[in-house]
C-alpha cells in the first residue's frame, strides 16, 4: 500500500513523460557510483598487496 501512494505522488508531481528520463538519470547515477566505489576498494586492495 505504501509504494503505490509513492507511486501516485511521484506521478502527480513529475508526470508520465517525464518518468522515463528520470529512471534513466537514476540508474546512471547508480552505476556511476557503483564504479566509483569498485575502483576504490580496486586501489585498497591494490595497496595492501605491496
Amino acid at each position: 500500500m505504501k509504494y503505490l501512494l509513492l507511486v501516485l505522488v511521484i506521478l502527480l508531481l513529475f508526470g508520465t513523460k517525464k518518468l522515463p528520463e528520470l529512471g534513466r538519470s537514476l540508474g546512471q547515477s547508480l552505476r556511476e557510483f557503483k564504479d566509483a566505489t569498485k575502483g576504490l576498494a580496486d586501489e585498497e586492495k591494490t595497496k595492501t598487496d605491496r
